[in-house]
């Protein structure tokens, strides 16, 4: 990248990790130094250090970095474990970084722009009370998987006055019947089910989105979340016993989600999905138009935004290969299934509700993806608002 960009349109920012040593009360620097000396054997020089430390670091240390690994020392950052990452950015902006880059890339330097984060890291320090969320999944020990969903769920508790308490839930814990796990699911006050992807789990999953549905818990299914609800609500609901997915079952008669026509053909599977921003049309007076109401998540294709005949054009973003089977829209509405927003041609199913229910609410897309700290999603806010109500 140097030699295609140049030198002075290229900033290199090394992080790095200090240990502390119990045995002698101090943080060692050497593995950033010997690790900015690999850096450097490849032809990279860092500009700045970020020096990540579970231990407070005094400017003596500093100044030996900076000696070893040719760094001003203004340009090394010590970055203290914090609670929270929102954290994060307010000390960097402390220590000036911001600055540092700019005065390194030949930019002006230009007062900073105030934008209420502080009032954020105020908010979620704040003692407030907790909100028990149940998140039934198959990769309960990997958070990463869902991070972004578990963002969008802290950011909707600090919008609504309260703190996430994230209760996993195995799919395949429910699927056996282990009392432990289904005493988990008792103490939730809304239920999430998350995307994925095959067979494994989801009949557990099945299993929380009837428990949600039956005993009034405030329901939120995103991607196979929402097809699951669909599938749960023809067989125990609409009567089609034997409904499920094409992905589970090829062969199923009553596949009430198949794949999407587009799909068909596909045979390389990777990104070939329906993926990024998709417009969806909400009908007003759903649950799912109440909450979207006057917010616009992304910039819709169509320059109005706006409600046409009271109906709600919203843009989020989607990756899946299966769909609402249109073959059984007739028999599920019958039944008391919502069909509350579909694709503006009206030919994609995108959101699911049911009417007599406190927050039963299902979307094909991701609305995670465009969640905000400052803000949060409307939809999530209004599913963690019914679910502290």
């Amino acid at each position: 990248m140097m030699l295609d960009e140049g030198r002075e349109n290229v900033l290199y920012v090394h992080v790095v990790f200090l240990p502390y040593l119990k045995a002698s009360d101090e943080v060692k620097t050497k593995p950033a130094q010997n690790s900015v000396r690999e850096l450097r054997s490849i032809g990279i020089q860092p500009d700045v250090l970020i020096a990540r430390t579970d231990y407070e670091i005094g400017e003596a240390d500093i100044a030996k970095m900076s000696l070893y690994t040719n760094v001003e020392k203004e340009a090394i950052l010590p970055l203290v474990t914090v609670k929270s990452v929102y954290e994060v950015p307010l000390i960097m902006e402390q220590h000036k970084l911001d600055e540092v880059i700019m005065k390194k890339l030949g930019l002006e330097v230009k007062p900073r722009m105030h934008n209420g984060w502080e009032k954020l890291v105020e908010n979620i320090k704040k003692d407030k009370p907790k909100l028990p969320i149940a998140v039934v999944g198959k990769y309960i020990t990997m958070l990463d998987t869902y991070a972004s969903m578990v963002e969008a769920l802290k950011a909707a508790c600090w919008q609504n006055g309260f703190d996430l308490e994230l209760l996993w839930i195995d799919a395949e814990k429910l699927e056996q019947n282990d009392e432990q796990a289904w005493a988990e699911l008792k103490k939730a006050k809304g239920i999430v089910v998350p995307g994925g992807f095959g067979v494994r789990g989801t009949e557990g999953k099945i299993l929380g989105v009837k428990y949600a549905r039956e005993n009034n818990i405030p329901y939120l299914g995103l991607c196979l979340g929402m097809q699951l609800a669909v599938i749960e609500f023809a067989r125990n609901v609409a009567g089609i016993k034997d409904a499920t997915s094409q992905e589970f079952n090829e062969d199923a008669t009553s596949q009430v989600i198949h794949i999407m026509e587009s799909q068909k053909t596909i045979t390389e599977k990777g990104g070939t999905m329906r993926l990024g921003g998709w417009d969806c049309v909400l009908k007003e007076g759903s649950k799912i138009h109440d909450a979207y109401k006057g917010f616009a998540p992304a910039k819709s294709s169509a320059e109005d935004r706006g409600a046409s005949n009271g109906q709600l054009t919203i843009r989020e973003r989607h990756r899946h290969r299966y769909e609402f089977n249109n073959d059984f829209k007739q028999q599920l509405e019958s039944a008391g299934l919502v069909l509350s927003g579909a694709t503006p041609d009206g030919t994609l199913i995108e959101t699911i509700e049911l009417k007599n229910h406190p927050f039963f609410v299902a979307v094909q897309f991701h609305p995670e993806f465009t969640s905000r700290p400052q803000g949060g999603h409307p939809l999530f806010n209004a599913f963690i608002k019914a679910a502290g109500a």
